[in-house]
């Protein structure tokens, strides 16, 4: 192997990077590595092997003294006032960076819907927030890397020999003293820097030289083959267990045995970990001593597994285009990945402990499974020593405030953002995220965006309440990705919503809109009285199996809105009626840990009022009670009782997801559809891996007439996730909307069999594919399809002459050619076979519409309705001499 050079390296090529490439060919600041000379065709990887215990891949990870990236933080004292012992070098200091913001701070990126609705809710004062709930953590099935959806190539693990350095040096660019950060051991003239020495400003003593050789004996039982790399916190030698079976484990020794606070490190991490057993976290096996000849103390090192594989930050720096620049991980593999993490994060979490310096180099992946190396930052939750961290992934607020679970979570985020797409994450995004008109991977993927804003919010109460809340949600977001992907829905039951009982609503096009043929009537026949209604495609009357009269919508429901015009024109989409929208959303799961949930389980009170009323016997005033009753409000339509319990539930439980929930539900009862939608939007920020809320700003989108933005969130939900059948008929409804006939039908003809909604899906896509077509456009395709549909649906006969009607008279009318334009061309397909049991010429088909609307006729309720039924047959029956 090459020796490391040691003069002054080159400086970084990253856009914002003010780092160097050091001599293992990785910048000391940013961790990229600089544009690879392409390889040889039978060339090996050359850093194929990484073990445990530091930034372990073969070479330097920079962190040496005082790293260049990771920055030892001491904590505030009482007064406030940072340790005498920071440094002015922003890059090595161990006060880390200051926690203002560069002025794009995450929660400022830009976390609302796209499109003109953005536009609409930036205009309202007080933008909506929310906060986890106490028992968001549920439960996780997630074993394998990718919780078993993502495959990933394994790595192998190598020859353990092949990580061996010939010989061992610390890059002089990486030489600083541990206690004041000036540069020390540097070249002056033609002298080499020492490796060994005394701080020309504070007297402090360094040594960057490794103190074990090849063959000596550690402990009595371990046998130093050699230095691998070094970390923050020292040397890392490869050795061999002679008691347990020549067993290959790692020594991490320290890199300046006169630095008190490394030896501290040092002692923290054998404290702590000698007892962490997770299969993701490297194990320590021991903590032995031998003497430093030299300075003829006992010098301590902690024995670890040997991991090998690669490292996440070599998987990222080894993807390359032709130009020879990065190119980011697929969102599904760093997602997998950073699933695979955040269980050992709730791992440490459970037992106290804290991180601190997650990042892309402390991660192995060996075979199909990761492991979290380098465990000398971790902490406890008291701990009031110095904090480590790096640079463009440490929390902002770690240097005042100290360590946290969620600055952790930071961390894990800004792992995820760094794997996924290029950015100056150690300069100008510092402590921000690009936007998504920045990079076109947040674009693509919005829940993924709003997932990375939450993580990384600013304010720490305000990001992921735990490991375990985290990893849902990506799991949600990653689900959603992968069906973007490759169009195949990844269902899963939500930990925060019920399953969805009912449809928004299951019509798409107007049912009334149906109107006799213009060529169904024959000359000289009894013509229809002006003004007569339209009658209904067949829906049966509430009293039993008759038709009833349109013109007059069924009690509860709102006019459809124009745009039917005339032929060849989108026909009429129904508009969505805001209550019973609001009421057919998703319901939040009732808190478990609740005083009152068991009580709420029992009730067998079914209407609203009488819900009311059996709340009053509740053992306890507590948040689930309060939120049933205010939803019964709002179904009552009180909507003044409702405000005043969200406005108690604000002053009570501010923040609590479910009170935001409910007050979006409200706002949609209340016709205030913009508050809605703010509301909804908190919620998606807050559970960007969810479907109810994408669910129910789409609901909002579509009545505000944003049609652009409820189609994209229809697509989000129901691309994911099939059971939400409410998102297949909204996505056709926007998509008639937009002059997309053919995608609405085929989004209805996506509802699955096994849906309840399968059949009003049905037919819904055969009145969407036929409604308000012109003669000459060419319909034989799609009247056999709509025909072959409707003969195998399970219906009612009134519904099912409805449709035939439908289905014939538009066959009539393309036969015949529309009114004034002559026939149809005869370049058209013609029909093929029979059409709902009748020849396809103009004889069998007026044959077939008398037949269906005497059937209809005899179905009516009333006298009116049966005449003007029986009219219309006698109108469109060919002429006999019978």
């Amino acid at each position: 192997m090459t020796p490391p050079n040691t003069s002054e390296p080159s400086a970084c090529a990253q856009p914002g990077c003010t780092g160097h490439i050091d001599a293992s060919g990785y910048c000391d600041e940013c961790g990229m590595a600089a544009k690879p000379a392409a390889p040889p065709a039978s060339a090996a990887p050359p850093s194929s092997g990484r073990a445990s215990g530091g930034g372990l891949n073969g070479t330097p990870s920079g962190r040496t003294g005082a790293p260049s990236g990771r920055t030892g933080t001491p904590r505030a004292s009482a007064s406030g006032r940072l340790s005498s012992r920071t440094s002015g070098r922003s890059s090595t200091s161990r006060s880390g960076r200051s926690s203002s913001s560069t002025g794009r701070t995450s929660a400022a990126s830009g976390s609302r819907v796209s499109g003109r609705l953005a536009e609409r809710l930036s205009k309202r004062s007080g933008a909506l927030e929310v906060q986890s709930s106490v028992s968001a953590a549920s439960s996780s099935t997630r074993t394998r890397l990718g919780a078993g959806l993502v495959t990933i190539e394994p790595i192998p693990r190598p020859d353990p020999l092949t990580t061996v350095l010939d010989d061992p040096q610390v890059p002089e660019h990486k030489r600083y003293c541990s206690k004041c950060g000036d540069k020390v051991g540097r070249s002056r003239g033609d002298r080499s820097g020492r490796t060994e020495g005394f701080c020309t400003s504070c007297g402090t003593q360094y040594s960057f030289s490794p103190k074990l050789h090849r063959g000596d004996i550690v402990g009595g039982q371990y046998e130093v083959v050699g230095c691998i790399a070094h970390g923050g916190l020292g040397w890392i030698y490869l050795a061999v267990d002679h008691r347990v079976n020549d067993k290959w484990v790692v020594l991490k020794g320290l890199l300046n045995t006169g630095d008190e606070t490394a030896l501290q490190a040092a002692v923290n991490e054998r404290r702590f970990l000698a007892e962490v057993d997770h299969p993701n976290i490297v194990r320590i096996i021991n903590f032995v001593e031998h003497p430093d000849l030299t300075s003829r103390s006992m010098d301590g090192y902690i024995v670890m597994d040997y991991v090998g594989g690669k490292s996440l930050k070599d998987i990222a720096n080894e993807r390359r285009d032709e130009q020879g620049r990065r190119v980011a991980l697929p969102v599904e593999q760093a997602i997998a990945y950073a699933l695979e993490i955040l269980p050992a994060m709730g791992y440490l979490h459970q037992r106290g402990l804290l991180y601190c310096d997650f990042k892309i180099d402390n991660v192995i992946q060996q075979d199909d499974h990761i492991r979290i190396i380098d465990l000398g930052a971790v902490c406890r939750f008291d701990h009031d020593g110095d904090i480590f961290g790096t640079k463009g992934y440490q929390a902002p607020e770690v240097p005042l405030d100290g360590p946290s679970i969620s600055s952790d979570l930071y961390t894990v985020a800004r792992t995820l953002a760094v794997l996924t797409f290029n950015f100056a994450y150690t300069s100008e995004y510092e402590n921000s995220l690009p936007t998504p008109d920045e990079v076109e991977v947040l674009r693509r993927y919005e829940s993924y965006y709003r997932l990375l804003v939450r993580a990384t919010n600013p304010d720490p109460a305000k990001r992921f309440g735990s490991a375990e809340e985290m990893a849902d949600q990506l799991t949600g977001v990653l689900r959603e990705v992968l069906a973007l992907g490759d169009g195949k829905p990844r269902p899963a039951l939500s930990s925060l919503f019920a399953p969805e009982f009912t449809a928004v609503d299951t019509d798409v096009v107007d049912p009334d809109g149906v109107a006799e043929p213009p060529a169904a009537r024959r000359g000289g026949g009894r013509r229809a009285r002006v003004g007569a209604p339209a009658l209904t495609a067949g829906a049966p009357a509430p009293g039993g199996g008759a038709v009833a009269v349109a013109g007059a919508p069924p009690s509860g429901t709102v006019p459809s809105m124009p745009g039917g015009g005339g032929l060849g024109s989108p026909p009429a989409v129904i508009r969505l009626n805001p209550w019973t929208s609001a009421f057919a959303l998703p319901v939040p799961h009732v808190d478990p840990s609740d005083p009152n949930a068991g009580f709420l389980a029992a009730l067998s009170a079914t209407g609203p009022r009488e819900l009311i009323t059996a709340l009053a016997a509740a053992p306890d005033d507590s948040v689930e009670k309060r939120l049933r009753e205010l939803r019964a409000r709002i179904e009552l339509r009180e909507l003044e009782a409702a405000t005043a319990l969200i406005r108690s539930l604000d002053r009570d439980h501010g923040g609590d997801w479910r009170v935001v929930w409910y007050r979006g539900v409200a706002s949609l009862v209340g016709d205030d559809l913009e508050g809605a939608a703010d509301a909804f939007d908190a919620v998606y920020d807050a559970f960007p891996g969810e479907a109810a809320p994408k669910l129910a700003l789409a609901v909002c989108a579509e009545l505000l007439g944003e049609i652009q933005d409820a189609a994209e969130c229809y697509r989000l939900v129901w691309t994911t996730d099939h059971s939400y059948v409410s998102a297949a008929f909204g996505l056709a409804r926007t998509r008639l909307r937009a002059g997309d006939r053919r995608g609405a039908v085929a989004a209805l003809e996506s509802v699955p069999e096994t849906s309840s909604h399968y059949t009003q899906a049905r037919i819904a896509a055969i009145r969407a594919r036929l409604r308000n077509r012109a003669p000459v456009e060419p319909l034989a395709p799609d009247l056999s399809t709509a025909a072959e549909q409707l003969d195998r649906l399970d219906i009612d006969p009134g519904r099912r002459a409805g449709l035939a009607v439908e289905i014939l008279g538009g066959a009539l009318s393309w036969t015949l050619g529309a009114p004034g334009a002559g026939p149809a061309s005869a370049a058209q397909q013609p029909l093929a076979g029979p059409l709902i049991g009748h020849h396809p010429d103009e004889r069998g088909l007026r044959f077939g519409l008398e037949k269906q609307y005497r059937l209809l006729a005899h179905l009516a309720d009333s006298a009116d309705d049966r005449i003007e039924l029986v009219g219309r047959a006698n109108r469109v029956r060919p002429r006999t001499w019978v």
